[in-house]
């Protein structure tokens, strides 16, 4: 079995991250069709879930990156 590197992007904190943007990106297009077809109330909707989302994954990652950069220096 291969265990993944410390610095390896296929950790066990990337795989949320990636859940939130993919979540981000899939509201964002509902979005986008539904302010296309004029239904505006769903577009606004989705486009604050989209953000939400987005912002989240976005501090998650910066987390993720300050620790891993403190642990490195603690290692090295």
């Amino acid at each position: 079995m291969v265990r993944p590197e410390a610095g390896d992007a296929t950790g066990p904190e990337v795989a949320p991250l990636a859940a939130m943007l993919k979540w981000a990106l899939i509201f964002f297009i509902i979005s986008v069709v539904a302010g296309y077809f004029g239904f505006t109330g769903v577009a606004s909707t989705t486009r604050t879930i989209a953000k939400v989302l987005f912002f989240i994954a976005l501090t998650i990652f910066i987390i993720v990156l300050v620790f891993g950069v403190m642990l490195g220096m603690l290692v090295f």
